[in-house]
């Protein structure tokens, strides 16, 4: 949990209330095809400041941050298409890092392709209100999910099932844009969509995996530096655990998101450990992430 008191004491109250959020957001229209529908460009850069003041201006816990403790992420949006005027549509990545304790390597703990994102903006929009309890709009539900989300995985990372709260909000926002407007609110859309993303991480079938998760950063990762052999090791069970969910939810969004966030930095843990490490984390990796074969074929090397 994050508490810093100390903060408090040391340099007065202005961290109450500072925001959880530190989110750089960029809205790329490079890749927009004409469909008929003139559109004002100038619009963009204002559509992308409203949604970098709501990521880092909302507040969504009661804990205190310190600027340097923000939860780090960023959020692209692909406009590939207007359909209408002031109507938008594409994908966007989220993606969310924090720091490893003793060094200056920061983690990517999630990275997710939301392949179909819906909107409307137009510029009285600029200030944008959000009711938790209430559906108003795709945008700040959109925004809103990811926040909590970036919350939830933050604090899985910090401590076992941390994120529980967060998660729970999240699934509401679910529920209450899926009803009504389904898409990529529900299940029937895409397995890899916002729906699946919540349903995983909620189901009690995920509890190993997030309990893992923990393990992964707090006992592997931000120990490293002093026992890499018994951070490997750790890192090995944590696979062998991701595997028993792969089988029991095949194809599962948060382990996509997983291996996308993380199969660079496996390869560069695993690069030094033994033969016969290696030889083991590729057997799993391989089966697990099979789209990224080659690159897990450099540990065999």
């Amino acid at each position: 949990m994050k508490n810093f008191v100390l903060f408090l004491f040391l340099y007065g109250w202005q961290f109450v209330f500072a925001q959880e959020l530190s989110c750089k957001v960029t809205i790329n229209s490079s890749a927009m095809a004409s469909v008929g529908v003139s559109v004002d460009k100038s619009l963009f850069p204002q559509i992308e400041l409203a949604i970098s003041d709501f990521m880092n201006n909302q507040r969504w816990t009661n804990d205190i941050f310190s600027e340097r403790e923000k939860i780090k992420c960023s959020l692209v949006i692909n406009i590939l298409k207007s359909p209408a005027q002031n109507k938008f549509s594409g994908n966007a990545q989220f993606q969310v890092s924090r720091p490893i304790f003793g060094s200056l390597y920061e983690t990517i703990i999630f990275q997710f392709i939301d392949r179909s994102i819906d909107f409307s903006f137009a510029p009285e929009d600029r200030q944008m209100i959000f009711n938790e309890q209430n559906f108003s709009n795709n945008l700040t539900s959109f925004l809103a999910f990811n926040s909590l989300i970036a919350l939830a995985i933050d604090y899985d990372s910090f401590s076992k099932l941390g994120g529980n709260p967060y998660i729970e909000r999240a699934f509401n926002i679910t529920n209450l844009a899926g009803n009504a407007i389904g898409g990529a609110w529900t299940r029937d859309t895409d397995t890899r969509n916002r729906y699946w993303i919540i349903e995983n991480i909620r189901s009690q079938q995920f509890n190993n995996y997030r309990e893992g998760f923990y393990e992964y950063h707090r006992l592997s990762l931000d120990d490293f530096g002093s026992n890499p052999s018994k951070a490997r090791k750790t890192i090995l069970e944590f696979l062998q655990v991701i595997k028993t969910t792969a089988n029991l939810k095949p194809n599962s969004a948060l382990i996509n998101a997983f291996f996308d966030a993380k199969a660079l930095e496996l390869i560069n843990i695993f690069s030094e450990a033994s033969k016969q490490e290696k030889q083991q984390a590729y057997n799993i990796l391989s089966s697990l992430d099979p789209d990224k074969t080659e690159s897990y074929r450099k540990l065999l090397k």
